[in-house]
């Protein structure tokens, strides 16, 4: 078929898709809206609860990271604003494109929905790499060696800019040069290695073969040299603190809830309203409709465990080539194991995730305590490269940063050097690359595959049958989707009996909640929106609480 026709026929494609998500969108509300009036949940409840309780950290338990930082300390916002450029989200996109913007001297707000660092900054294994497990054979394959190449040397660049900004702001933020490895576990995960060594050496990157400094045999692996490791929360808080000022502001327990459109934008919170000439959506998964991104990013999860060890500690940061994966680290006297990982609201969030990576940690380093356990989620897109750029073909103004596929730290980073070059108005050689309304053949079945598991999950859902018939038969420490007249309840029951019920219907796009065992709390399988039990945001793009039912 020839090149013009096949490019008709994607975009054909695309337009048809699009406007059946919108179909559906539409009708679910007018469904809803019918069946759900009475549970209305207008933003004027949102108002009504500005001095709240902040919600949770999206982690089962205490992050590491979180629980040895200090607080983050900024004040919630109060009243209107008016600055050059306003920030949504307070993780590494957000603050380091915020600090580079204000180096430009440019007056800058951060919103940020809880504390800085709160989110997926403070609930990774804290790499930062340009060797990324795999990633650089992914994309070389799907988009090219150029692709590689650009990701590589933007990957090495944010590895410096971290380095740069610790020292600059003097972070305390336990920064050490260590080398990276990608490791395949057994002979099976070899063509895995030897295909990223071939993608990395075509990209720039000096990776060679190596041995990981792992307790266990490893059938093959590939090393790159002077990558970073380091305390991610406070290195975030170090960067805010250093916003914060001249002008220049950083407000906590502020959620973003709409941008408006206008001579400047208006950002709309739970706060008051923000003017800017700029606005920077850095809310980890693009929180505004717009840009069809709902369509073209999925949300997949994994875990970490820190232990105390008996077995000496690795000094390398190690990932396998397979899966299950198992990513390995130190941070002083603790092992850190992330791994497991899983489409987000798929039904496979389950405590054994955990207990999976306890046992690892027993069997190879004799693990004596587990002290900490946390997950985090991050958005993939369709081609396996970040979206970094103007949020939508129509906006000049408007500005993402996501799909960061588990390596934020190192990707948000670059794309934050690329927004503040595109709002400085200075070129930047990465920034096509990452165009968040690019489009490309080699793509466009994964573009179907998403917008088909959108429409799956949105029926499904609401065709499957209830978990229970009443909220009397929810065990302690369990929850159900109890049936509720014409609609569904999630309910909790508690481990001192007391139950908690919401709506299931998420409040970005309507999809279906699903119950999540390993942090008990209720997830989107469309878009991954999470909920606590009573119903409160813990991550986006939703930013609307669920409407608590009765019992």
């Amino acid at each position: 078929m020839p090149a013009c026709e096949r490019a008709k026929r994607v975009f054909c494609v695309w337009v048809l898709r699009h406007f059946c998500v919108w179909v559906l969108r539409h009708l679910s509300y007018v469904l809803n809206t019918r069946i759900e009036s009475r549970h209305a949940c207008p933003l004027r409840a949102w108002r009504a609860c500005q001095d709240a309780r902040v919600a949770p950290t999206t982690s089962a338990a205490e992050s590491l990271w979180l629980d040895t930082a200090p607080p983050g300390g900024h004040r919630p916002m109060d009243g209107d604003l008016e600055v050059d450029v306003a920030v949504l989200g307070g993780g590494i996109a957000g603050v380091t494109t915020a600090l580079l913007l204000k180096q430009d001297g440019a007056r800058v707000a951060v919103i940020e929905a809880h504390e800085v660092g709160s989110g997926a900054t403070g609930c990774t294994t804290a790499k930062v790499s340009a060797l990324q497990s795999t990633i650089l054979s992914t994309i070389l394959g799907r988009n090219g060696e150029e692709a590689a190449a650009v990701y590589a040397e933007a990957s090495l660049a944010a590895v410096e800019k971290v380095a740069e900004l610790a020292a600059q702001e003097a972070i305390d933020c336990d920064l050490e040069r260590r080398p990276a490895f990608t490791y395949a576990a057994e002979r099976g995960e070899l063509p895995a290695i030897e295909d990223e060594l071939e993608a990395a050496h075509k990209a720039g990157l000096d990776v060679e073969p190596a041995n990981p400094d792992l307790p266990y045999e490893v059938a093959g692996a590939i090393r790159l040299d002077d990558q970073l490791q380091f305390h991610p929360v406070r290195y975030v808080r170090g960067l805010a603190r250093s916003v914060d000022g001249d002008g220049s502001f950083v407000f906590e327990g502020t959620r973003a809830l709409g941008v408006h459109r206008g001579g400047p934008w208006r950002v709309r919170t739970t706060r008051g309203t923000i003017a800017a000439q700029q606005v920077v959506v850095a809310t980890h998964y693009p929180m505004l409709d717009r840009g069809l991104y709902f369509a073209r990013l999925k949300a997949e999860r994994s875990y970490c465990i820190a232990a105390r060890v008996r077995a000496p500690l690795p000094r390398g940061m190690s990932i396998s080539a397979g899966s299950p994966t198992r990513s390995v680290r130190s941070h002083r006297d603790l092992l850190i194991v992330g791994g497991e990982g899983h489409s987000t609201g798929g039904g496979e969030a389950t405590p054994e995730r955990f207990d999976r990576l306890e046992a690892f940690a027993r069997e190879h380093w004799g693990a004596e305590a587990i002290t900490h356990r946390w997950s985090a989620q991050d958005p993939v897109p369709w081609d396996h490269m970040p979206v970094i750029g103007r949020y939508d073909p129509t906006s000049s103004r408007l500005w993402v940063a996501s799909g960061f596929m588990k390596w934020g730290l190192t990707s948000a980073t670059f794309g934050a050097m690329i927004l503040a070059d595109a709002i400085g108005g200075r070129d930047n050689g990465w920034a096509a690359r990452f165009d968040p309304n690019r489009l490309s053949l080699r793509s466009a079945h994964e573009v179907a595959q998403l917008g088909a598991k959108f429409s799956f999950d949105f029926v499904t859902d609401r065709v499957r049958p209830a978990d229970a018939g009443s909220a009397a038969e929810v065990p302690p420490g369990e929850a159900r989707v109890v049936r509720d007249g014409l609609g569904k309840t999630g309910v909790y029951r508690d481990e001192e009996g007391t139950l908690h019920a919401v709506s299931l219907r998420c409040t970005h796009l309507a999809c279906l909640l699903r119950w999540n065992g390993a942090e008990r709390s209720w997830d989107c399988p469309c878009h991954g929106s999470r909920f606590d039990v009573d119903g409160e945001v813990l991550e986006g793009p939703a930013v609307n609480a669920l409407e608590r039912r009765p019992i």
